[in-house]
């Protein structure tokens, strides 16, 4: 960065808190609300949510060939393979916005085509088995159905479109991965498998929600959670003593740090801001709650324009959309704009889009970013018009 574009940024700081009215009731509003939120966000979704999730990207990072996820997840890659790998994902990891990043990270790093990752960025917080399930029982059966399909239909179509947007560049960074001499594993495939596997499982059920009617098979997993993610754990750790030297153990633990390093100031940072804008569900912050029930009413082209990129803005903790939404819908809130924002909302945050800019570059997270808004609005409209 120049010397010019620090001293722009540092004078536009300055004089953001020269000229703020602190004196504001909403801005005090809103400054609580940012320190609420990271303070939440800080104690519900760092130990047991980010945490695992960098252990797993920093082992993507040092013990999957490169090989290999340009077999499955590259450029050369059949591309119903890859895809279909990618928006399964979602249904597995069943993370939010921001776990997903430093996996994401990972895979792209070691070789996945843009297109087949990207797809994954989307698919692994939006398609979200229990949450479409939440989503279907409170909210409708038709509203869960139609973000069931329309998030797995999503992931695949902004991957291609990703992949076509930018071949041309694609091609000259996947050159580079082409150009890496193929190695033969150091030890067998099932054993760095099923240790990726072991922290998958800890991350999933460490995770995994109340089932919001007790009763039934939900609840049964719910009591066990504890459990099988300490089995998981305990597998884990067993697994990275016996397979692993200490050398790669080491480099494990310090590609873990540098992915930590990279997301973790950028999220916060996000986090502070979404959170002095637009606060918390149900508490309000520098933007007055009734603004936003008060242009997502009815089915408009504008009311799922705005939800989309509400929801594209807004943090969302996983299945927390849900009763966001039946708030908002009970406050006059169309369908369509309903399934818009359940669409962009869990794909997309404002923290979330720092990160993936320190991935992917500006340009590259802007045409996601519009493409997630865009599709989520178009298919907010065609849902509105047959079930308003």
């Amino acid at each position: 960065m120049s010397d010019r574009k620090k001293f722009l940024i540092l004078a536009a700081v300055f004089a953001l808190f020269y000229f703020l009215p602190v004196e504001s009731p909403r801005v005090r509003s809103g400054a609580v609300e940012a320190l609420a939120m990271l303070h939440e966000y800080a104690r519900e979704h760092v130990i047991l949510c980010l945490v695992p999730a960098f252990f797993i990207a920093g082992a993507i990072s040092v013990f999957v060939s490169q090989q290999a996820v340009m077999k499955y997840l590259g450029s050369e890659a059949r591309r119903w393979v890859a895809y279909s790998a990618a928006a399964v994902s979602g249904t597995v990891l069943a993370v939010c916005s921001c776990t997903v990043l430093p996996l994401f990270a990972g895979i792209y790093k070691r070789g996945a085509g843009l297109g087949p990752a990207t797809a994954f960025l989307y698919s692994g917080p939006a398609i979200n088995v229990l949450a479409i399930i939440l989503t279907a029982r409170v909210l409708g059966f038709e509203l869960g159905l139609a973000r069931a399909v329309g998030a797995i239909v999503f992931s695949v179509v902004i991957g291609l479109l990703m992949a076509v947007i930018f071949r041309s560049e694609e091609t000259e960074r996947m050159q580079g991965f082409v150009e890496i001499p193929e190695t033969g594993p150091v030890r067998p495939l099932w054993k760095t498998s099923a240790h990726m596997a072991g922290m998958v499982v800890f991350l999933i059920f460490a995770n995994w929600a109340a089932p919001r009617v007790m009763g039934g098979t939900w609840e049964t997993v719910y009591k066990m959670k504890w459990i099988i993610a300490a089995l998981a754990f305990v597998f884990t750790l067993s697994a990275s003593r016996v397979w692993f030297d200490s050398d790669e153990r080491s480099q494990w633990l310090g590609s873990t740090w540098g992915y930590a390093l990279q997301v973790v100031p950028l999220l916060f940072g996000g986090v502070l801001v979404a959170g002095f804008l637009l606060g918390r569900p149900g508490h309000e912050a520098l933007i007055p709650g009734a603004w936003i029930e008060t242009l997502v009413g009815g089915n408009s082209l504008g009311a799922n324009f705005f939800a989309s990129v509400v929801g594209a803005f807004m943090y969302f903790a996983t299945l927390t959309e849900v009763p966001i939404l039946q708030g908002l819908i009970g406050a006059g809130m169309g369908k369509g704009p309903a399934l818009a924002l359940l669409l962009a909302g869990p794909a997309l945050s404002l923290p979330n889009m720092l990160v993936i800019r320190s991935i992917l570059g500006t340009k590259k997270t802007v045409v996601y970013t519009c493409l997630v808004v865009v599709l989520s609005t178009l298919a907010g409209g065609i849902f509105g018009a047959f079930f308003s």
